[in-house]
């Protein structure tokens, strides 16, 4: 099917009317997203495209729609404030696509979610897209996604966009294609991302988008090794950084030899997970391993 939402899941946009946000927010629209509602303190009682109720606040558009999700367009100096407002609302899924987020604040927010029960994807990521169901929460393209059995996972954001049309070019559609973002602290990561796919029966195979810093990789490795049956191919970014420089994400920093290209490439492959050379080869590396 997909994972973390359905086309009957409720959603609201935080931001709306900003720049940002109605440039996407009429894309999520067009793709059939299920958007119940707005909101934008100041704008309430207004409509966005004649037939989405904007409200001032998280808890009046809950109240009012019965919204379930959010998705985040805010500036950064509020988007931490966004979303302890959805989570306080009642929202148990919030996609958070502001970059630029403060560490600290990121730090606070975590464990008021984990209360809670919230599920957070981003800060700092393109959120996730569900062909199969229409669903689109973000800045996924949706020219470049089709239905199909195979799940993604990214840590990059333009790298998803290659990758995935590449898949579609070749056959091979999508349950969910899903950003978590590179910054030092997010919500959803690798782990509960694969926790999600391997429950999914319609995921049939699976690509691992990785980049340099942390050790989410192989913390990914050693999941897949001992619960998945399915076939799984990853490409990590990242791999011509000298130590300590950082390369794209606030997350991508290779400190004391520790999450190294190397050493993610050394895991994968060491769980039976082939590392693809170049994004070009994710493809054809998944169409040799996977004898459907």
């Amino acid at each position: 099917m997909a994972i973390f939402c359905t086309r009957e899941t409720k959603i609201l946009i935080q931001g709306i009317t900003g720049r940002d946000g109605s440039f996407h927010a009429k894309s999520m629209l067009g793709y059939g997203t299920n958007i119940v509602a707005g909101v934008t303190p100041g704008r309430g009682g207004q409509t966005f495209e004649g037939k989405v109720p904007v409200f001032d606040t998280v808890r009046d558009a809950v109240a009012a729609t019965g919204a379930e999700a959010s998705v985040i367009f805010v500036p950064p100096a509020g988007a931490a404030g966004a979303v302890f407002e959805a989570a306080d609302a009642g929202c148990k899924l919030v996609v958070c696509i502001t970059e630029g987020v403060p560490t600290l604040d990121m730090v606070k927010v975590m464990p008021y979610l984990a209360e809670r029960g919230v599920r957070l994807v981003g800060p700092n990521c393109p959120g996730f897209i569900n062909p199969g169901q229409k669903a689109k929460l973000g800045i996924m393209p949706t020219n470049i996604v089709a239905p199909g059995p195979v799940g993604l996972i990214s840590r990059s954001g333009t790298l998803t966009y290659e990758v995935v049309d590449a898949l579609t070019r070749a056959g091979l559609g999508q349950t969910t294609c899903l950003g978590i973002g590179g910054d030092p602290v997010i919500g959803t990561n690798f782990m509960d991302a694969l926790q999600a796919f391997h429950a999914d029966p319609e995921t049939q195979a699976l690509v691992l988008i990785g980049e340099i810093g942390g050790d989410a990789e192989e913390r990914a490795a050693e999941f897949v090794k001992a619960n998945m049956k399915i076939p799984v191919v990853s490409f990590i970014a990242g791999r011509t950084a000298p130590p300590g420089k950082r390369m794209g994400h606030a997350g991508a920093i290779v400190s004391g030899g520790a999450g190294t290209a190397a050493e993610k490439k050394k895991a994968l492959e060491s769980a039976g997970i082939p590392v693809a050379d170049r994004p070009a080869d994710v493809v054809p590396l998944l169409q040799q391993i996977w004898k459907r």
